[in-house]
C-alpha cells in the first residue's frame, strides 16, 4: 500500500463525510421550511446528494457502471425541479382585478 492509495482512500472517506453531513442538514431543511420553495430546493439538493454518493462508491470501487445511473438521476432531478418550480410559481402568481391591478395576498 502506497502514499497515494492512502491519500485516495482518505479522501473518499472525508467526502462520504461531508455528503452524510450535508445529507442530515438537508433532511433539517426539508423538516423544518419554512417555505415550500425550501423544500423543493432541499429535495433538488438530495438528488444531487444521491449522484455524489453513487460518484463515491464508484470511485471506491474503481467501476464505470454507476455513470449512465448518475446521469438519469441528474436528469430525473432537473425536470423534477422545473415541475415543482412552475407549480410553485403558477400557485403564487399574483391575482389580477378587473380593473388592472395585482391582488398580492
Amino acid at each position: 500500500m502506497n502514499v497515494l492509495h492512502t491519500v485516495e482512500e482518505s479522501m473518499l472517506i472525508a467526502s462520504v463525510v461531508m455528503i452524510l453531513v450535508a445529507g442530515a442538514l438537508l433532511l433539517f431543511r426539508i423538516w423544518r421550511g419554512p417555505s415550500m420553495l425550501d423544500r423543493a430546493v432541499a429535495l433538488d439538493v438530495a438528488a444531487a446528494l444521491i449522484i455524489a454518493g453513487i460518484g463515491a462508491k464508484a470511485a471506491h470501487d474503481g467501476d464505470s457502471f454507476y455513470f449512465p445511473v448518475m446521469l438519469v438521476l441528474a436528469f430525473l432531478g432537473f425536470t423534477g425541479s422545473v415541475g415543482i418550480a412552475r407549480f410553485i410559481a403558477v400557485r403564487d402568481r399574483p391575482a389580477v382585478r378587473p380593473d388592472g391591478t395585482e391582488d398580492h395576498r
